[in-house]
């Protein structure tokens, strides 16, 4: 999301002086393409960019032409709004230059100082993590984006996709934030402890909730394909009160940071007790992709990198 914050704020920038600006926005992707739906570039006429659209030899060549249709300084905004197919094969129609056998459509949109409203809207609903729906018509940019050369539509919805909620503000917890902030991620935390310090250091989380006890953890963290729950209290005790609070809920994920042999024998516990198997199967734990690591940023680390590992499977 930081990333995406950093294109908008470029490009309000750069309209606000009265300059032009190429927006560039990944329409569809196929097979092997660098660049997927959604992923954008900004460009201004002295040669500043930001943002990205794959990478590689064919955002080179869009880029270039970019900064041509911006050089023509009698333009209209209208005048420069195409639809670019591009294929990575070395014997395609509309070659990239790429040859990883994948496909993608690019929307070149310019932007006048006409856009700056609906810019700010788009920035004011960024840094607050609001729902917001993009779209560019023929003569506007607004709230759904519809672009034409011919006639076609596109439609983003803007702002995270996902929630994180974290059961517990330790240590790991306020590094995980501080990765999760640049990810995709709308990020809530619950504690029992109002005095922890490291609640206090946490900048990158958009709520923090403190709790009289995990017991109604539950009331707090609704269900759905969407959402990511990481468990990390001060201890094994109040970890399993959050599993039990959460056993019958329906997750994208749930992990348990623990070590392997107590959450063996919780899980075990708790299977003598009629949970079902299979339910219990699905907490991962001990939690993170296996880097051997140590210190909280380590396992920060792997934490977000299964959770990204299961989120773009």
């Amino acid at each position: 999301m930081a990333n995406e914050l950093e294109l908008w704020q470029f490009i309000a920038s750069r309209l606000k002086n009265g300059e032009y600006v190429m927006l560039l926005v990944v329409a569809e992707s196929h097979g092997s393409s660098p660049g997927r739906a959604g992923y954008k570039m900004a460009v201004a006429a002295d040669g500043e960019l930001t943002g990205s659209i794959g990478g590689g030899v064919m955002e080179v060549k869009l880029v270039e032409q970019s900064f041509e249709l911006l050089s023509v300084a009698s333009a209209s905004a209208d005048a420069y709004q195409k639809l670019i197919e591009q294929e990575h094969r070395k014997n395609a129609v509309h070659p990239s230059g790429m040859i990883c056998s994948g496909r993608q459509t690019v929307i070149l949109r310019q932007l006048t100082r006409d856009d700056s409203k609906t810019i700010d809207s788009i920035i004011a609903a960024v840094e607050n993590k609001e729902p917001l729906s993009l779209t560019i018509t023929p003569k506007h940019l607004n709230s759904e984006v519809e672009i034409s050369e011919t006639d076609f539509v596109y439609t983003e919805n803007l702002g995270p996709k996902n929630e994180l909620y974290i059961i517990g503000g330790g240590h790991c917890a306020l590094a995980l934030s501080e990765i999760a902030s640049r990810l995709d991620f709308r990020i809530s935390i619950f504690d029992d402890r109002p005095e922890l310090n490291t609640l206090e250091k946490n900048q990158f989380a958009d709520d923090i909730t403190i709790i009289d006890g995990y017991e109604q953890i539950g009331d707090h963290i609704p269900d759905g394909d969407n959402i990511y729950v990481v468990v990390m209290t001060l201890g094994y005790a109040t970890d399993e009160i959050v599993i039990r609070s959460l056993f019958d809920r329906d997750f994208e994920y749930f992990g348990v940071l623990g070590s392997k042999a107590k959450m063996k024998t919780l899980l075990s516990t708790l299977e003598k007790e009629g949970f079902d198997r299979s339910r219990l199967s699905r907490i991962r734990t001990p939690i993170g992709v296996h880097i051997n690591s140590r210190t909280p940023e380590e396992i920060a680390i792997s934490i977000a990198a299964e959770i990204i590992l299961l989120k773009n499977s």
